[in-house]
This record gives structure tokens, C-alpha cells and sequence, in this order.
């Protein structure tokens, strides 16, 4: 079963012809996990993007979720093949759930059963969730069994350390992708990060993605421009040292950009 890949490019927001150059340009530049999701809207502009690349699909590791509406049993299946159209493969390498079934309407149970189902027919090699809390993502590694969710991809950056969710994930062998890593751009603003951006001789971004990565999160950055999804690339390369560690450490203030109405958990 081939790893989820540290570095990604997410496409939240992208639509029409800002995802597909978003894509075209990322895969270009050597981008090789692309990130994407049912509710995005961009499922056929990512496989537009892929199939006009030249880059070959086992090459790649993509990823989609599955929309709330979906989760039961009867649907699941059905909404993963129609995702599979928009983006012209057979497969794709990671199938998650969005977020947690609103008020519990389809059990866990059954949405993991599907999800299994969906691996068995070879639609998706890996399963996991995202944006579950930690008593939901252990609810989830016991349904579907030891190893078999590879993910929780949450909200993650330096004002949202989510310590008790990445705790958990770690016992219980699970990998945590963090998205909105940047913060919105936010985080990129703050004194502390750019004063070692400015003694690391690097972007910001690429310290905040670097920290990232050396916590053995996997991140999925997006951007619409060439020089910033070329330059957070670069962060694979940038060490930080224990002392830069620590004091991005020090940032977290439980800041949640992330948190609709109506679909988030009870947080940790």
C-alpha cells in the first residue's frame, strides 16, 4: 500500500479554469498528491488538469471525499463512481469522509462498511476521515479495524495545533493531514514566524510548512500562483532546529478558522 505523500497541493476553492491551471501548473512543477473532494465542484477540472499533463496516473496519488449527503450505504458507491468519471481514472488512492454524518443521521458503522465496500471493488485503495474529533476517530479505527484508516485530515497550522487529536492519531496509528497549514495566510504574518523565515533565508510559508512536515504531518498547500506553489515546494528542503520548534510551539491559541454550523463536531 504506497504511503500518503508529505507534500500535496489542495484545491478547496479552486474552480473551472483556476483549478485546472492550479493543477496543470502544480503537476508541472513535480506536485504528485493532489487533494480534492465532492462539494469542491473541481473533481472534472482536476481531471482535465491530470489528463492533459502527460504525468501517469500511477504516478499520482489522488484523493477525494465524500459529501455528507453520500455517506449511507446505498450511496456511497454510486458518488465515488461519479467522482471517478469527473476525474477520468478507475481509482482513486484515498477516499475519505468529509465530515462526520450532521447529528449521527447515518451511523459510522455503515458509512466505514461502504468505504470498505468501495476498496474491495479496487474504486479506492485507502480510506480514512476528516475533520473527525478524537472520540470519532477512535469510533472509526475500531469499525473498520487496526491499520485501516490511513487518515484524519484536519485543520492544522501554527494558531491550531490540535495536540490532542494528533496525540490520539498517533496511538492509534494514524497519519494526520493537515490542511490550512498557512492559516489563511494569517499565520504568515506573524513576528515570530517571519523573524526565522528572515534567519532561515526563507518564505514565511516555507517555514510554517516545513514545522509541518518535521511534526510528520502530511500538508496539501494551494495557491493559483506559479512562484508560490514553485516556492512551498521548497519548504521539503528547509530543517528547522529544535529551538524553532519550540517556539512556533509556543503560537497555538486554539484559533479555528474552520468550525460550519450544522456539520462540525464537538471539538477537543
Amino acid at each position: 500500500m504506497q504511503a500518503i505523500p508529505d507534500f500535496g497541493l489542495g484545491t478547496f476553492r479552486l474552480k473551472g479554469q483556476a483549478a485546472i491551471d492550479s493543477v496543470s501548473t502544480a503537476l508541472e512543477l513535480g506536485y504528485r498528491a493532489i487533494d480534492t473532494a465532492q462539494i469542491y465542484d473541481n473533481e472534472e477540472a482536476v481531471g482535465q488538469a491530470i489528463a492533459g499533463s502527460g504525468v501517469a496516473r500511477q504516478a499520482l496519488f489522488l484523493t477525494t471525499k465524500i459529501w455528507t449527503e453520500h455517506l449511507s450505504r446505498d450511496r456511497l458507491v454510486p458518488s465515488l463512481k461519479q467522482s471517478l468519471h469527473k476525474l477520468r481514472t478507475d481509482h482513486v488512492d484515498l477516499t475519505l469522509i468529509h465530515w462526520p454524518s450532521p447529528d449521527g443521521a447515518v451511523p459510522l458503522a455503515e458509512t466505514l462498511d461502504a468505504l470498505a465496500q468501495a476498496r474491495r471493488e479496487g474504486l479506492t485503495r485507502q480510506i480514512g476521515v476528516s475533520n473527525f474529533n478524537v472520540a470519532l476517530m477512535r469510533q472509526a479505527v475500531a469499525a473498520a479495524g487496526p491499520g485501516a484508516i490511513a487518515t484524519n485530515q484536519v485543520e492544522l497550522h501554527p494558531y491550531l495545533q490540535n495536540r490532542a487529536v494528533v496525540e490520539a492519531a498517533r496511538a492509534a496509528g494514524v497519519r494526520i493531514t493537515s490542511y490550512m497549514t498557512l492559516g489563511y495566510g494569517k499565520v504568515l504574518q506573524d513576528p515570530v514566524i517571519q523573524a526565522l523565515a528572515q534567519r532561515h533565508q526563507a518564505t514565511p510559508a516555507q517555514v510554517v510548512l516545513a514545522w509541518a512536515l518535521q511534526l510528520g504531518h502530511a500538508v496539501i498547500p494551494s495557491s493559483t500562483q506559479r512562484a508560490h506553489l514553485a516556492s512551498n515546494l521548497q519548504a521539503r528542503a528547509l530543517r528547522l532546529g529544535d529551538e524553532d520548534m519550540a517556539r512556533i510551539a509556543t503560537l497555538d491559541r486554539g484559533e479555528r478558522l474552520v468550525d460550519p454550523q450544522g456539520l462540525a463536531p464537538r471539538w477537543d
